[in-house]
């Protein structure tokens, strides 16, 4: 069993390196969107309340499995013809920066507004008080938050499989069906989601020890 185990390891590295591009790129593309939807949501608070809304209601209330479909078998209706990676890269990104837009808007929501009054009094500016005060208490309360977002892209990024993107879930179930074995290619499959997810932990818990002000807010 061990030697099958390395004959396959080869396959899972292709494989992970496959989530790594899109569990990646995904996420740190829905942060941006994310960021922008809800910065755009404080700026124009009155006007874009209802789009807001209906997009948040729209994408965390309907499956991630039916927003991809739609995405890779709809827009070639349209004129537009994406590969299964990119067509899973676009999909991820709207779906989590949904997601990411509800953690900054609650990040946002968590600054005491006591203290923004207060620096409105004593003539601080707009930036100086985003910059000081609402940024580094934001972040404080966001990352814990962003992270667990993350790894849930990272395990959604599995649902690409049945669009045949080569990616862990896809690799692992190409194995089984070629060598009718099931516990050696599932059991690396749980391990290498696992260490994805592993990393992403350790690596919000190192942000959050190294950079000041989140030490300073937590």
């Amino acid at each position: 069993m061990m030697n099958n185990l390395i004959t396959i390891l080869p396959s899972y590295g292709a494989a992970v390196l496959v989530t790594l591009e899109v569990s990646v790129l995904a996420a740190l593309l829905g942060v941006a969107g994310g960021f922008v939807i809800n910065a755009l949501r404080l700026r124009f608070t009155r006007s874009l309340a209802l789009p807001y809304g209906f997009f948040i209601w729209l994408i965390r209330g309907t499956p991630y499995l039916s927003q991809l479909v739609v995405i890779y078998f709809g827009l070639p209706a349209l004129g537009v013809t994406l590969s299964a990676v990119q067509a899973t890269i676009v999909s991820l990104t709207l779906y989590s920066s949904a997601y990411f837009a509800e953690i900054f808007r609650a990040a946002w929501n968590s600054v005491p507004h006591g203290q923004l009054e207060a620096a409105q009094v004593f003539g601080i500016s707009r930036w100086a008080r985003f910059r000081a005060i609402e940024c580094p208490q934001a972040a404080a309360f966001a990352i814990p938050l962003l992270a667990n977002q993350v790894i849930l892209v990272i395990k959604e990024s599995s649902v690409a499989s049945v669009i045949t993107v080569p990616e862990l879930t896809m690799t692992a179930s190409g194995i089984v069906s070629a060598t009718y074995t099931y516990i050696g290619p599932y059991a690396l499959l749980i391990v290498a989601y696992w260490l994805l997810t592993q990393a992403v932990s350790l690596l919000a818990e190192q942000v959050s020890a190294r950079i000041p002000f989140l030490r300073k807010t937590s």
